[in-house]
């Protein structure tokens, strides 16, 4: 290969639970990649933290790993996509780590919330930022922190704190301090920033109290970001996007009804919804697809908190399971849960119920019932979230024809099958099921130069296999109504 012919992209993808980075060439297909565990702090019930630090070391090991793999002469650029409503906090001058990062999961902000409820806010954030008022979201972490962690609230005081999600604390970084940016997927989930105009709002800044000093700047998600230095060498950042965006441009959901659904930590669903911010009446949540050359596209989207981490739930919290893999071969040698139904709300409700305060519950327990039963439940669970998201969007007029499918878990042929037999409805798998880090690449490949739009980046992904459903109409009813029994309860504990 001619050392002047760059012909890999480099992606970044730093998740909830591991970080890791990809090589991709102009097929889709993947060339090297490497990973990490991220550790998970629980420092009380319904907290969750990650050391900064941490995702930084982690994610800047795998890229250079991955460069060194491939030969950093072959990277033409760098695209970075990542867990969404993070918060990070760091100091201006240094460039240190003030705190630990809050993850989107954590739910210290609940009593914030509640107290802006009650000051009436909800109409006003909602018609703003297209969100539902929950801590889940940026903003209620930030405040939080603001008033419980002396460090973060003396760099405010001073003006050398800076904050943003973990695009921003990777690109700054990346840079060596010289870029304090975020971009607009990202910024679209702190519920500060206005959907219509892609810029910080400065009524619910204010409302809020946090500091617009210590806020990064809002870009596109594809163009000049920046340079990082990986391996040695200077590599264009050219490509940025949260993980569930990423993941639906990985997809090739680039038209209004295309409908993906992401299976990792969580469920993510997302439709495309054109042009104009879409309105649902159904406790969805309107947010951006992407935004290029200064031109956003929108889209619905349902979040299920618990998806993936109720199967690690099952490995390192109960040992019912040695690894992920084997929850496919319990679900397979066993009928059906044995009338066991798991609510895994372990910290809350997403979608469509948004309760901050509810927890899991797993019902039907009897003596009959063994690890392959509670195995089979936990992964229904999953499949039975993705429905009611799916019935919300029907609800909100998006009439679903196909669903596409990603992320760690769909490589469970069972886990695919059963979504389609209980959504009634064909389900498409990729080639490449790390499609938030394809899509990262296709923003970066766009961004470069490399293709002259998203349809013609388009060309990296392919469909691996399709699941069409074969499970009897009234046997998929008395699943839902199960489901929505057990959801019933665990709302009303």
């Amino acid at each position: 290969m001619n050392r002047r012919d760059p012909d890999l992209i480099l992606v970044i993808d730093e998740g909830t639970t591991s970080t890791r980075a990809l090589a991709f060439d102009r097929s889709g297909t993947i060339v090297a990649s490497a990973v990490r565990a991220i550790t998970q702090h629980y420092p009380a019930s319904g907290w969750v933290e990650h050391d900064a630090d941490e995702l930084w070391s982690l994610s800047r090991a795998c890229a250079d790993e991955v460069a060194t793999t491939v030969g950093p002469d072959r990277i033409a650029c760098l695209g970075v996509t990542n867990q969404r409503e993070t918060v990070v906090f760091w100091d201006r001058l240094t460039g240190a780590a003030l705190a630990p990062a809050i993850v989107w999961q954590d739910r210290r902000g609940a009593a914030l919330c509640d107290q802006w409820r009650a000051d009436g806010l909800v109409p006003a954030i909602q018609a703003t930022t297209g969100l539902v008022l929950d801590p889940y979201f940026s903003a209620s972490k930030i405040v939080w922190a603001l008033a419980n962690w002396p460090s973060v609230a003396d760099a405010a005081a001073t003006g050398a704190l800076m904050l943003g999600t973990v695009d921003a604390w990777l690109l700054f970084k990346l840079t060596g301090g010289a870029v304090h940016s975020t971009d607009a997927t990202n910024a679209s989930r702190t519920l500060l920033m206005d959907l219509a105009t892609c810029a910080w709002d400065a009524d619910l800044i204010a409302c809020f109290g946090v500091p617009a000093t210590a806020l990064p700047t809002i870009t596109d998600c594809a163009g000049a970001l920046g340079f990082a230095t990986i391996a040695g060498r200077q590599v264009p950042i050219a490509g940025c996007a949260g993980d569930q965006h990423a993941a639906a441009i990985g997809q090739a959901c680039l038209s209004p009804g295309m409908v993906k659904a992401t299976f990792g930590t969580g469920t993510f669903v997302l439709a495309h919804a054109g042009a104009a911010p879409p309105i649902s009446s159904h406790r969805l949540l309107a947010t951006l697809a992407w935004r290029l050359d200064g031109v956003a596209a929108h889209a619905v989207e349902g979040s299920v908190f618990t998806a993936g981490a109720a199967v690690q739930w099952l490995r390192d919290g109960i040992g019912v399971i040695a690894s992920a893999p084997e929850t496919e071969v319990l679900a397979r040698s066993v009928p059906d849960s044995g009338g066991v139904v798991v609510v895994p709300a372990f910290t809350g409700m997403g979608a469509p119920h948004w309760r901050a305060d509810v927890r899991g519950i797993i019902t039907g327990l009897t003596a009959a019932t063994t690890r392959a039963h509670l195995a089979r439940a936990t992964l229904e669970a999953v499949v039975q979230q993705t429905a009611d998201l799916l019935d919300a969007l029907a609800a909100d007029g998006v009439t679903t024809t196909c669903l596409r499918v990603d992320g760690g878990m769909v490589a469970n042929d069972w886990l695919c099958q059963h979504l389609a037999d209980v959504l009634g409805l064909p389900v498409e798998r990729p080639r490449v099921i790390e499609t938030t880090a394809l899509g990262a690449a296709m923003l970066a490949g766009v961004g470069t130069g490399w293709f002259a739009d998203l349809a013609e980046a388009s060309e990296m992904h392919a469909i691996d296999r399709v699941f069409t459903p074969a499970m009897a109409p009234d046997t998929r009813a008395a699943a839902r109504s199960r489901w929505a029994h057990a959801v019933r309860q665990a709302l009303t504990t």
